[in-house]
Parts: structure tokens; sequence; C-alpha cells
């Protein structure tokens, strides 16, 4: 009888695996950090900034297309500049929203110094352009910008990094004041000084917000209000050109503008009857009747109107929860942060979005006097958008640094995981 015998088999050796490069491991952390979850407050701010923008080139685009046509040009001429901004604005949006907090206190200072003379450029002849008795405006190689639309972020970013500095001297109104008070008035008023009373008082209230913010004592942010108040009653006053529009808000017989060609209720009261025209649901998209000469801002100033008109109540709800969850998001940012100079930065940039287009919406359904500020996101103005646009990246890189669900939720859990382990 034979008997085989069998050779043990050998076990296997594991292939030693390849060694991994710092480069490659460098590649890995960083591509995972692009993918990593972003809180929901970051989701909710850049969703209702997209889709405002959205909406904003539909509208500028419904509102222009007579006037482009009458001037013997393309029906989409304007809106293909906006979209120019905006296609360079929402990228920059989501770049911007990469930069850590350092970033943005490291430039406050530069950030100020350089949109204030850019500011000034409208004062140089053959550079500033008067539009209606403003001149707030500059033509550089055939481009009209707005250079103050510039100084409403840089000025935030500036107020933070100041007020995040002195946090802990903010008992003392002197250490309030200085510098807060002389840079800022110098500031705003390089804006006053062009007459731009509209933009000079959304800088008061980014100032005023700033302050808020930051948590001074009721006492001491009084004083700044009143100064603010006073400031824009004198300019109110000393303007015959505004008191006129002032006082026509409260005319119970602007009717009457109706058979005027010019007037100083004229525009307000074809405001309100776009909107009442528009009814619940609208004439339909493109269908306004104002566009065609009736409204003359009406892809600016008074796009709410033709919004109206156009998409009725329906649509003007729409666009007032997409604003109102933008402020959401904002606030949430502002509520959870630790922070001093986010919360202050986001509180000035809310302020400014938020009662930017609360002021606009109001001057359209005739609660304030014509102020000559844009719609956030969806008047036309190139410079505008960019602005609100970079502002919107700035939140959103805060709310990057905010902890996610999982991360807040993670200390609760590790308690338990080493209980179970001992």
């Amino acid at each position: 009888m034979t008997t085989t015998t069998s050779n043990p088999t050998r076990p296997a050796h594991p292939r030693p695996e390849p060694p991994v490069s710092p480069r490659g491991h460098a590649a890995r952390i960083s591509l995972g950090r692009v993918f990593a979850p972003v809180p929901s407050e970051f989701l909710l701010i850049a969703s209702t900034a997209l889709l405002l923008t959205g909406f904003g080139l539909v509208m500028v685009l419904s509102a222009t297309m007579a006037r482009s046509v009458a001037a013997g040009d393309s029906p989409f001429e304007v809106v293909l500049k906006q979209g120019m901004f905006a296609m360079i604005g929402v990228p920059m949006m989501f770049v911007a929203s990469r930069f850590p907090i350092s970033f943005w206190k490291k430039i406050a200072w530069p950030a100020l110094i350089v949109t204030t003379m850019f500011q000034l450029l409208v004062f140089v002849p053959g550079l500033g352009v008067n539009d209606a008795g403003n001149r707030n405006w500059v033509n550089i190689a055939g481009m009209q910008m707005q250079p103050s639309e510039f100084i409403k972020l840089s000025l935030a970013l500036w107020l933070g990094y100041v007020l995040y500095r002195k946090q802990t001297l903010l008992g003392l109104w002197h250490h309030v004041f200085i510098p807060v008070v002389p840079v800022g008035g110098l500031v705003i008023g390089t804006v006053l000084g062009g007459h731009d009373l509209g933009t000079a008082m959304i800088l008061m209230a980014i100032l005023l917000g700033g302050l808020f913010f930051s948590g001074v004592k009721l006492r001491i942010f009084v004083l700044p209000l009143l100064l603010v108040l006073g400031v824009v009653a004198v300019f109110a006053v000393t303007s015959p050109n505004r008191m006129a529009r002032i006082l026509s808000n409260f005319n119970v017989d602007t009717l009457d503008c109706y058979y005027a060609a010019v007037g100083d209720c004229y525009q307000a009261v074809h405001g309100v009857w776009g909107l009442a025209n528009g009814g619940v649901f609208g004439l339909g998209l493109g269908n306004s009747r104002e566009k065609y000469g009736w409204l003359p801002a009406q892809s600016n100033d008074y796009i709410f109107a033709i919004l109206g008109e156009e998409l009725g109540l329906i649509g003007c709800l729409v666009v007032l929860a997409l604003f109102t969850l933008f402020a959401v998001g904002a606030f949430h940012v502002i509520r959870k942060t630790d922070d001093p100079f986010v919360r202050i930065v986001a509180g000035g940039i809310t302020v400014w979005i938020i009662g930017q287009a609360i002021v606009n919406i109001g001057v359209v359904l005739r609660i304030f006097p014509v102020l000559g500020v844009p719609l956030p996101f969806m008047s036309q103005g190139g410079t505008a958008l960019l602005s609100v646009l970079l502002a919107c990246g700035v939140l959103l890189s805060f709310a990057r640094s905010l902890p996610t669900r999982t991360e807040r939720a993670a200390p609760a859990a590790r308690p338990g995981r080493s209980l179970r382990a001992r």
C-alpha cells in the first residue's frame, strides 16, 4: 500500500503595498476637504443667492426687451451684459467662500482704503458721470461702474475688524467712537459728496448694524443712531428735489401725475399701477404694459413693479420668501458663531442686503419716498450684482467655519462609545 505525502502548502506572503508618497497623501486630504459636508447655512445662502440671481436675469430680460427693440438693438442687449457680470460673480462667490476668516481680517483696512480711493474717481473730470443730479458713477474705457457698491462690503469688513480688536473696550464710548465715527463718516462723506443720499443711508445702516451686533451698550448705540438721523434730515431738508419726493409720498392728489409728462410722483404712481394690474396671477411673463415707456426705471429701481405686473402676487411672494430664507441663513451664521469678527461682518452684510431689499420694495409700494437704491440680485446693474455676490461669498466663507450637524453630534456620542469600550 502506497501512501502519497503532499507537501504542506506554504502560506502566501502578502505583497508589500507600494509606499504612498506625501504628495499623493496631501492630494487625497485636499480632495476630501473639497467634498466635505458643509453646514446647512451654506446651502441655504448659496441656493437663495443663485435663485434670486437667475430670477433677476429673467426679469431684466423681460423689462428691457421692449426698449432695446425700440432703439434698434437686439432684445438681448441688456440681459447679455447683466449675464456676463453674473457669470463672473457666481464663480467669484464660490472662490471667496474658500478663503479662511484670517484672510478677511487681513484685507479689512486695505479694502476700505482701495474702495474709498476708487470712489474718489467720481470727482475726477472726464471719469465721473452725473446722472439725475447724482455723481456716483465712473466711466473707464466705456464701462460704467458704481464704486460705492464695493464700499458697502469693505465698510462691513473694516467695522468687523476694528470692533473685534476692541472687543474688551466697547464699554467705553470713546473706544466705540474712535476710529469708527471719524473714518466711517469720511467714507460715507465721499458718497454724500456725489449727492447719493440713498446709497449713503445704506452705508449708515451697515455702520449701525455693525455696532449693534458688536454688543455695545444701548446708551452708547443711541448716540450714533441720533447722529445718523440728524445727517439724513439735514441732507433731506437742504435739497428741494429730495423734499419734493418726500412730500409727494404724502400727497393725496398724486393721481394727477398720470396726465403729466414729468412729476415728482409720476414714477411712483405708475409703479403702484403696475402692481395693481398684475393682480394675483399676473399678466404673464413678458406682458407688462408699464415697461413700454410708462415706467422710466423699470429695469433697476422699479423692477419689483414689473415683477408684480407680470407674475402677480404669487411672483412677489416667491421673491419675498427667497429673501426671507436668505435672511434666515445669514442670521443662523450670526447666532452660531463664536467669533466676534464673523458676527459683526455677517450682521453688517445682512443689514445691507435685506435692508436694501426692504427699502426698494417699500419704495415701489409707496411706503417710502423714492430713494434710488436697487433691489439686490435682481435690478439691472453689473457693479451692484458683483458686490452682492462677493458679499455672499464672504457669508459662505463664514458659514464654512460653523460646525456641521455631524460634528455637533460627535461630542455627545464619544462618552457613550468610551463607556461601551470599558
